[in-house]
């Protein structure tokens, strides 16, 4: 295949999928389903000649798109976020999450599909597409109502379930479409060791990578360092066993933790459009529409379960978590498109031969109906959840007060024992240790294979790669365990002073519960251990060694390990502690009484009043809305003063009724394309110039404070020649002479302006 070829190819895709994507934009849909009618266009299956002919190629561009789209997501993704969603919405969106699989069982059932089919069903129609749901809440104004909000929140969450989605059907493909709960248990537990494997390195290593590339390397350097570890941990989490996919979505909400974030988004912005644009081009492309005929039938079927089901397991999850009923409903009419991941499922189940290749073409048309119908859901959705709420046979509304009531006197009770509340971090330190440890020894087979492979088999000396890397292991392994003994031993020792307190020989049965517990703690930490260490790894030897090494450095660096450890907390700590007087954002409950609203807008880069403040756009006087915040690079101007400039790329957020919003949103998208000459000038254009003070001109005798040069001509005089003699940044009160030589600094418009005035020969400045 010629190269030019392949650049015709990637040219035909952008340009085609460019305009499919603005003309869905301009009919108020998402560009993704522009990007899907572009790849139909283009693809092979769309007579009479193919537009497309290296589609391997593209197909290779498509998994960099994948890579570079599931970064993004991780990075609206912290544990910081989550906190400040709190855990009741967390139990909401994994209570949905059941819900919509049982209720895809039975209709799996009763369309005669088969138990894994079902599940890539479920999987497919349990995650929305959270792209296509911002730009709808954006669109209907509803982006700050409670529901708005809590729409956003369920969907970052949902990006969870669907990387959990995911791996547990990477798992299932790989064993041949067995029974997937014959190992649901054995595949979930490696998930998780291995997400704490790698989050735990990852937040170890990469916050302080970050701060040295942040300080000591350009913006470019920087993007190759970035995704450097992007399409590394990609790799890792593929060599893992595990989609690419994970290892993308892991280091995006590694990242989400750094302060490094805002910075990041921007230097990946583009390609992260480009190549995400391409990997939607590439599903269209697989897509023949001719195809589209035999399974419109199954196509609007599960469009109307898609609806049901997700307006239903939402509504159902949130109420069942304590959000009143009209909410909860108003919010699960918010989550019905479905996109990226259902795609990425689809595409997984296809290639695999794991589902039929029909479901291709239906779960694409299934995303364009419920597209086409989420914008008429989110700007009634007020009414229809009025509606349907007024609608409910007594009984169920019964049943759901009496639930919300029931559930507010239980949350209004006194919170956690002590018991609990001494217990709780350590049973989450031990948890973490012993996932990370777990994830270390049953992941150490691929990852000896791949230091073999860098290195070769003897490097240094005979067997020396292998020896190497179960020592570094062994280093790894030691610090956690110690913590997870001596949590295990604190624990005992408080379970003994609370259970032998009061009994009539309390010293003794305090001692005896102490070591009891103690002996059953070592005696599961053999066990758990004697389960995942890798004996088919190495020889018998290596082995005992290892193990003679490890109690060795027990007796003689436990010290050591516990302040290794300790250290290593304190990092982790200090990296997910959340942001000292950063409160939770408040939602805007629906004021239909007052016709309030609250919506976004980006500044466009030619906006015509760029570079000018609040004041002198007049916002509030000539439209009625006010700016009530401002995010720029990262940083919030909450309450912004009249005086603030407004830059390109600024985010605004505007408070008005909805009328005053729109006309306010419409001024702000004006662009002007003729360059302003002053503040349009780049800076590579600022040049500084010598300008000789002549017997005649007006500047003779006059200080350098009088001439207001920063005023009048927008230059700044930055030195000055007389003679030999030669002053930097000359004070106020300095005259200037005839025969004297000014260092001056602006651009060419400026500096003319400048030299003119100096030549005028005594006439006044212009």
């Amino acid at each position: 295949m010629e190269p030019i070829l392949f650049i015709q190819d990637l040219a035909v895709i952008l340009l085609i999928g460019g305009a499919a994507g603005w003309i869905c934009q301009r009919l108020g849909l998402s560009s993704v389903a522009g990007y899907l009618i572009a790849g139909c266009i283009v693809g092979p299956h769309t007579p009479p000649f193919a537009l497309v002919t290296d589609i391997p190629r593209i197909q290779t561009l498509a998994q960099v798109g994948l890579v570079f789209l599931v970064f993004s997501i991780g990075l609206r993704l912290s544990l910081s976020r989550l906190r400040r969603m709190g855990l009741g919405l967390l139990l909401a969106v994994a209570a949905s999450a059941g819900i919509l699989y049982a209720l895809t069982r039975v209709a799996g059932s009763a369309a005669g599909l088969g138990n894994v089919t079902t599940l890539f069903v479920a999987g497919m129609l349990m995650v929305s597409s959270s792209a296509i749901i911002s730009r709808v809440l954006a669109d209907a104004r509803i982006t700050h109502e409670h529901a708005g909000q809590l729409a956003l929140g369920v969907t970052v969450l949902e990006d969870i379930v669907a990387v959990m989605m995911l791996t547990l059907l990477s798992s299932i493909v790989q064993f041949g479409g067995a029974n997937p709960s014959a190992r649901l248990g054995e595949t979930l537990t490696l998930l998780v060791a291995f997400v704490v494997l790698a989050g735990v390195v990852g937040l170890l290593l990469v916050p302080r990578l970050l701060r040295r590339m942040s300080a000591f390397a350009s913006d470019e350097l920087q993007a190759l360092g970035i995704a450097g570890l992007l399409f590394g941990m990609a790799l890792l989490a593929q060599r893992a066993g595990y989609s690419t996919a994970l290892g993308a979505f892991l280091l995006g909400a590694i990242v989400a933790e750094t302060p490094n974030r805002a910075q990041v988004e921007r230097i990946f912005e583009g390609m992260r459009d480009v190549f995400s644009a391409v990997f939607f081009v590439a599903i269209g492309m697989q897509i023949d529409p001719a195809s589209l005929a035999h399974v419109a039938l199954p196509i609007i079927g599960w469009t109307a379960f898609a609806l049901f089901a997700r307006v239903a397991s939402s509504s159902l999850g949130l109420t069942l978590t304590g959000v009143p009923t009209s909410e909860a409903l108003r919010t699960g009419l918010l989550l019905v498109p479905i996109g990226e991941f259902s795609f990425i499922i689809v595409q997984m189940g296809v290639d695999s031969s794991v589902v039929p290749q029909d479901y291709y073409p239906m779960i694409v048309g299934v995303s364009l109906l419920t597209t086409l119908v989420a914008p008429f859901l989110a700007r009634n959705s007020d009414r229809i959840a009025a509606g349907a709420i007024e609608r409910l046979p007594k009984w169920a509304s019964g049943t759901l007060n009496g639930y919300q009531a029931w559930l507010e006197k239980l949350l209004s009770r006194p919170k956690q024992n002590t018991l609990w509340l001494l217990s709780r971090k350590r049973i989450i330190q031990i948890s973490v240790g012993m996932l990370f440890v777990t994830g270390l020894c049953v992941f150490s087979g691929r990852l000896l294979e791949v230091f073999v492979g860098w290195v070769g088999p003897n490097w240094l000396f005979p067997m020396g790669p292998v020896t190497i890397f179960w020592l570094l292991l062994l280093l790894a392994a030691l610090p956690p365990l110690v913590a997870i003994w001596r949590n295990l031993s604190a624990m005992a020792m408080l379970y003994a002073e609370i259970g032998a307190k009061g009994h009539a020989y309390e010293a003794r049965m305090r001692v005896f519960i102490e070591h009891g517990l103690r002996v059953l703690a070592g005696a599961g930490i053999a066990v758990w251990l004697a389960s995942i260490l890798p004996f088919e790894e190495s020889s018998r030897w290596m082995l005992y060694a290892v193990g003679v090494l490890a109690l060795l450095a027990l007796v003689l660096l436990r010290r050591k390990f516990i302040l290794w450890h300790s250290e290593a907390e304190i990092d982790l700590q200090s990296v997910l502690s959340p942001a000292a007087g950063v409160p939770s954002s408040a939602w805007l409950e629906s004021r239909s009484d007052w016709r309030l609203g609250v919506m976004e807008c980006v500044v466009p880069d030619l906006a015509e009043y760029r570079g000018r403040s609040l004041r002198d756009i007049a916002l509030r006087s000539s439209l009625g809305a006010t700016v009530v915040g401002i995010e720029r690079q990262g940083l919030l101007i909450p309450l912004p003063g009249p005086q603030e400039i407004l830059y390109p790329r600024d985010k605004l957020l505007i408070m008005g009724s909805p009328e005053q919003g729109r006309a306010a949103v419409r001024f702000l998208q004006n662009v002007s394309f003729e360059p302003e000459a002053e503040t349009d000038t780049p800076i590579e254009d600022i040049r500084v110039e010598k300008i000789d003070i002549l017997d005649t001109s007006p500047a003779v005798g006059l200080g350098f404070g009088a001439i207001e040069p920063t005023r009048r001509f927008g230059i700044i005089l930055a030195g000055l020649q007389r003679g030999e003699n030669r002053v930097l940044n000359p004070r106020a009160d300095e005259p200037i002479l005839a025969g004297d030589q000014l260092l001056a600094l602006g651009t060419v418009a400026q500096l003319r302006r400048f030299r003119t005035w100096v030549d005028s020969a005594g006439r006044p400045a212009q």
